[in-house]
């Protein structure tokens, strides 16, 4: 209509009420008092009783003005309202999104609850299963545009879905590296709802900003989980570092994307080293392969896997060990509050927090000594009492997850499977490899650094189990546990790669 008014097609607008000629005020306003007289248009609104062209000066500048205020104010009412309701419905964990994500579908009975929809689903599955056997984003798109399954995209398509995507093309959609990281980063796979994650600049622009992640609203347990909590944390980790397959053999490393140098941080690179008709496979820094200092740190990759298969099958023998202490200590003891205060990660957090509230305590006596100004008071106070706070939440998460494992048992079904498979270990893999072991670090004297996942885990059994039991008069068990190490936080299986066995040592703090 415009573009017909500007080329002098049109020359009289005749609307029911202003509000159907436009709601905002600034741009009606302009249109009826500007534009269309510059252009010779009469403009009519009926159930208003304006016409611009029998309107007298009162009309025009005042009850014009007003009634499009009163619009645009209704308007903003209704958008203030519709946010109002979806804030609820985000907080309850209700889906509101047109479609459901790939791998769920939305429910017969119920348009705001998702359910699992098993094809989707297995190929979910599949894609973290390849990632954590070590495949590469891009790798894993090929791999299933090569078995003809459809994208995300065209499976919403051959379900009738209405569904139109960000970009289009002439052809057929296929998979590729963002949408595989899309669904390897999304934690709906989880059962967990996020939403919030954008939202508009007003409700006059129809344009959508990001919301920083603090500000999402995300409610757990809303509906069937498709991956498990352990696989979908081994993803998270391994999509952080580089992986690349083996030119010899076209599949991935077992060590890919947890092998590091020790001194610079840097990925261990694969080598090949061939004499004659042998040939043996070395771990180097990347640092010192590209020339930008460091050192080797080389390792033979049949040493490197017989180290880490003794030392996977020593942790997951203590660690089930510790659970057989800790489940007894949960038979003997069900108060929790009684043996939260035996943790040892606890107790020094506790005596940390002492500390400082006793440091801000003594301020007081310093500032009326005069040993202190005002300023540095001030200034000291702050800090000791927010580190005190500090130590005050991460005593809270301790007790949290203290109250998660008695809740919860200390470990789920498919992961207690793993650690009992891998206490006959044969010969390292690379899912086995990549579902316990956060980080291999490699020194240069040949000392290997293993950091186990699930640490949080062994150092709550390990203290409050041992402890409980020990109690409980069965001190007899506390020593057959054996010497593992007791403190809380991250725990580093140190092993010398010169010794027939490993020798266990810490090395570095949580």
């Amino acid at each position: 209509m415009i573009g017909d008014i500007e080329a002098g097609r049109v020359n009289c607008v005749v609307v029911k009420d202003l509000s159907r000629f436009g709601r905002d005020y600034i741009e009606s306003g302009r249109y009826i008092q500007k534009t269309f007289p510059a252009l010779g248009v009469r403009f009519i609104a009926l159930t208003d009783h304006f016409d611009s062209v029998s309107a007298d000066t009162g009309e025009s500048s005042i009850v014009l003005p007003v009634k499009n205020f009163i619009n645009d104010s209704y308007c903003r009412d209704i958008s203030t309202k519709v946010k109002s309701q979806l804030a609820i419905k985000y907080k309850n964990g209700k889906c509101i999104a047109a479609f459901a994500a790939y791998g769920y579908r939305k429910s017969d009975t119920d348009k705001n609850r998702l359910v699992i929809d098993e094809y989707a689903a297995e190929n979910v599955r599949r894609i973290f299963a390849w990632k954590i056997e070590g495949l590469a984003l891009s790798a894993i798109a090929e791999k299933l545009n090569s078995l003809g399954i459809l994208s995300p995209k065209e499976y919403k398509k051959s379900m009738g879905l209405s569904y139109h995507g960000g970009f289009s093309g002439t052809g057929r959609s296929g998979w590729g590296s963002t949408t595989i990281k899309r669904i390897l980063t999304n934690e709906v796979y989880l059962g967990h709802m996020v939403q919030g994650k954008t939202e508009k600049v007003n409700y006059k622009v129809k344009k959508h900003t990001v919301k920083p992640e603090g500000e999402w609203v995300k409610v757990e347990n809303t509906h069937e989980a498709i991956v498990s909590a352990d696989d979908f944390a081994v993803v998270q980790h391994l999509l952080k570092v580089d992986g690349r397959r083996s030119p010899d053999s076209g599949t991935p490393s077992p060590f890919m994307g947890i092998l590091f140098c020790g001194d610079c941080g840097q990925q261990m690179v694969r080598r090949v080293i061939r004499y004659k008709d042998t040939a043996k496979i070395y771990y180097i820094c990347s640092t010192k392969n590209r020339g930008e200092g460091c050192s080797r740190h080389s390792i033979e990759d049949s040493a490197l896997k017989e180290i880490v298969c003794e030392s996977v099958r020593k942790f997951a023998n203590s660690f089930l060990k510790e659970k057989e202490l800790f489940d007894r200590a949960m038979q003997y003891e069900t108060n929790f509050e009684v043996v939260a205060r035996y943790d040892r990660e606890i107790g020094r957090l506790k005596k940390e927090q002492d500390k400082y509230y006793s440091l801000c305590s003594g301020l007081y006596e310093d500032l009326r000594e005069g040993v202190v100004t005002k300023e540095e008071f001030e200034r000291l106070h702050s800090g000791f009492s927010q580190k005190g706070k500090e130590l005050e939440v991460a005593m809270q998460k301790q007790e949290q997850l203290i109250k998660e494992m008695f809740k919860k048992g200390a470990l789920s079904a498919g992961r207690l499977k793993t650690f009992q498979d891998c206490v006959e270990l044969k010969e390292i893999d690379r899912h086995t490899l990549s579902s316990l072991v956060r980080r291999i670090n490699i020194f240069e004297n040949k000392q290997v650094v293993i950091d186990f996942y699930f640490m949080d885990t062994f150092a709550v059994m390990a203290g409050t189990g041992r402890k409980v039991v020990t109690d409980k008069a069965a001190k007899t068990q506390s020593a057959e546990s054996g010497a593992q190490s007791e403190k809380s936080g991250i725990f580093h299986l140190g092993i010398c790669a010169t010794p027939k066995f490993p020798v266990c040592s810490e090395r570095g703090g949580a």
